[in-house]
């Protein structure tokens, strides 16, 4: 395949899939995202608020998939069919993000030098899970997420095996089979927000996640318990951290 492993001149295309997120980060995420991607894919996942509106009103935002009904707990048939939106058009690069997800602002500057080579073919990222607001992050035995690299940056290789473990939670972001190429793993970080909001938010993820996976089967019960805790460790998230 070193044929299409271009050295130079590759777009990249974010996607990332949606539902209910216009009063949380997605601004800001697709405010961000615009200055780093050529474009953007979506597919919402039957929103009842301004999401639609929101992505539509980006420019780099080139196509939504609207579901009619939600995919929740139907997790891996949401990330094939985002897959395959995505990659509808033969894109160059993919950069698979979260609704509550920030690069930080070196990415901007880095991400061309990091798809136009020809040695690797995904890019895995650290990251850091902010708890109860945007300066700090959650450090302990149960949240350690930043201590290794999440792939989430990968070459689109037409005719490559690509495969999503059939799971209603906790789907890869990009498919498994990407594990079997070359990778390089960069030390720009993600800021994740999913935490970010009060108490009774994180109260209400963790009566999903016990409703749909009351045995931790598909995640780990500890952590999940782990939600609720009343004095968490928390760390300041430092711009200069390296």
């Amino acid at each position: 395949m070193n044929n299409i492993r271009r050295g130079a001149g590759n777009r990249i295309r974010a996607f990332m899939q949606v539902r209910n997120e216009a009063d949380r980060y997605l601004e800001l995420v697709l405010r961000e995202l615009s200055d780093v991607v050529d474009d953007i894919v979506i597919v919402d996942d039957a929103s009842t608020d301004d999401t639609v509106k929101l992505c539509r009103s980006f420019p780099k935002v080139a196509r939504i998939v609207e579901m009619t009904e939600s995919h929740f707990g139907r997790e891996s048939e949401l990330k094939a069919r985002l897959w395959k939106a995505a990659c509808a058009d033969g894109p160059g690069w993919l950069l698979a993000v979260d609704a509550d997800e920030v690069f930080e602002d070196r990415m901007k500057a880095e991400a061309r030098a990091l798809v136009d080579q020809d040695r690797y073919d995904w890019v895995g990222f650290r990251m850091y899970d902010f708890w109860g607001g945007t300066t700090h992050y959650r450090e302990d035995d149960l949240w350690r997420l930043h201590h290794r690299h999440t792939a989430a940056l990968v070459r689109y290789l037409p005719g490559y095996y690509y495969f999503y473990p059939s799971r209603g939670h906790h789907v890869p972001r990009i498919p498994m089979t990407y594990g079997a190429l070359p990778g390089y793993l960069s030390d720009i970080r993600i800021k994740h927000y999913g935490w970010a909001g009060d108490e009774a938010e994180r109260r209400g993820k963790y009566d999903r996640y016990l409703a749909h996976d009351p045995d931790g089967t598909l995640g780990n019960a500890a952590q999940y318990a782990s939600i609720l805790d009343p004095n968490p460790r928390l760390v300041e998230w430092k711009e200069e951290e390296r």
